[in-house]
C-alpha cells in the first residue's frame, strides 16, 4: 500500500511559476478567453493577471483591498473590493460600483469570492485582520450579487469568509468560515440561489492549519488550501475524510484552482504578510504563485457573472 502511495506521489510536480511575492494571494480563476491566469493581492490592492506561455504579469491597482475576482460574462471580470461589488474594465481599468454591502461596518472589506453554476456572484465578507487570521469575531455576511444587481445576505456571524465551490449535480454548495476550522455544505436551490441546512463535512486536524481557499474538481472533492499549513488537501465530502495531501514549499498556502487548457493543472496562491526576515530567507517563495502537475484529476471551467 505504501510502494502505490510513493508511486502515485512521485508524479506530482511543484513549481514557483510567478515569484512576485504578493503580501496576500488569493482568488485564483483560470481565463480561457486570454488563456491567463487571474487572482488578487488583498492587501497590496491589486488584480493581476498571469500569461503563462509569455510570462507576463499584467496589474490593475484599486484603491482599497480586493477579496475575490470572477470572471463576467459580458467581458471583462467583477470583483469584491473594500465592501463593493463592482466591475472591472481591463482595457481602461476602469471600475465601476455594481452594489455596497455592509455600510454600517466601516472595519469590514471582502474576502474570498465565487461565480455559481448559474452565474451568480457569492462573496463573504470579515473585519479588517488585526495580524494575520487575527479579526473581530461574527463581523462577516455571505452575500449573493445577482445578474440584476441585487444582493440577497444568506447569513451573518460570520469570522472569516472564505473558499466556496458547488457539487457537480448543483443541489450542495460548499464553504468556508476559516475560524471554524471546518469545511460546510449547504443545500443549494440553484434556481433561487437559496442555502440551506448547513452541517460540517469535515474539520481539519491541528497540524492542517486553516482552511482558505477551495475548489471542487471534475469527480467531485474537494481541495482545500491550508493557511498556515503548507498544504493542499483533497476531500471526499461524502466520506468526510481526506483523500490526499500535496505539501507546498511555503507555510501560507492560500486558495487553489484548476487551470490550463484542459484543466489538469492546480494553481495555488500564496501570502508574506506577518513574515519576519528569518521566516521569509527560510521559505522566500511565500507571495508566489506555484502550478501543480501531475494530479491525475482535472478541475471544471469556472462560471462567469451573469450580470
Amino acid at each position: 500500500m505504501r510502494t502505490a502511495y510513493l508511486l502515485a506521489m512521485s508524479s506530482i510536480k511543484i513549481e514557483c511559476v510567478v515569484t512576485e511575492r504578493y503580501r496576500i494571494g488569493e482568488s485564483p480563476v483560470w481565463d480561457e478567453r486570454e488563456d491567463a491566469l487571474v487572482y488578487v493581492d488583498i492587501t497590496g490592492q491589486k488584480v493581476c493577471r498571469w500569461n503563462p506561455s509569455t510570462n507576463k504579469i499584467q496589474s490593475v491597482s484599486l484603491e482599497e483591498p480586493v477579496g475575490s475576482v470572477a470572471l463576467r460574462k459580458s467581458g471583462g471580470y467583477v470583483v469584491a473590493t473594500g465592501t463593493t461589488f463592482a466591475a472591472l474594465n481591463w482595457e481602461d481599468q476602469s471600475l465601476t460600483t455594481l452594489a455596497r454591502v455592509d455600510e454600517d461596518k466601516p472595519n469590514n472589506r471582502f474576502n474570498d469570492g465565487k461565480v455559481d453554476p448559474e452565474g451568480r456572484f457569492f462573496a463573504g465578507t470579515m473585519s479588517q485582520e488585526i495580524r494575520p487570521a487575527v479579526v473581530e469575531r461574527n463581523q462577516g455576511s455571505l452575500f449573493t450579487l445577482h445578474a440584476d444587481h441585487s444582493v440577497v445576505k444568506h447569513f451573518d456571524m460570520v469570522d472569516i469568509s472564505n473558499g466556496l465551490d458547488w457539487s457537480l449535480d448543483h443541489n450542495t454548495m460548499y464553504y468556508i468560515d476559516s475560524l471554524s476550522y471546518a469545511v460546510d455544505a449547504l443545500d443549494y436551490d440553484v434556481k433561487t440561489g437559496k442555502t440551506s441546512n448547513r452541517r460540517h463535512v469535515y474539520k481539519l486536524q491541528q497540524d492542517e492549519g486553516i482552511p482558505d481557499g477551495m475548489c471542487i474538481d471534475a469527480e467531485g472533492k474537494l481541495w482545500v488550501a491550508c493557511y498556515s499549513g503548507g498544504r493542499v488537501i483533497r476531500i471526499d465530502p461524502q466520506s468526510g475524510k481526506v483523500i490526499q495531501t500535496v505539501r507546498l514549499p511555503v507555510d501560507k498556502t492560500t486558495s487553489c484552482a484548476f487551470g490550463g487548457k484542459d484543466y489538469s493543472e492546480m494553481y495555488v496562491t500564496s501570502a508574506c504578510d506577518g513574515m519576519d526576515e528569518e521566516w521569509s530567507a527560510r521559505q522566500p517563495q511565500s507571495g508566489g504563485i506555484f502550478k501543480i502537475t501531475g494530479l491525475g484529476v482535472k478541475g471544471i471551467p469556472p462560471t462567469a457573472f451573469a450580470g
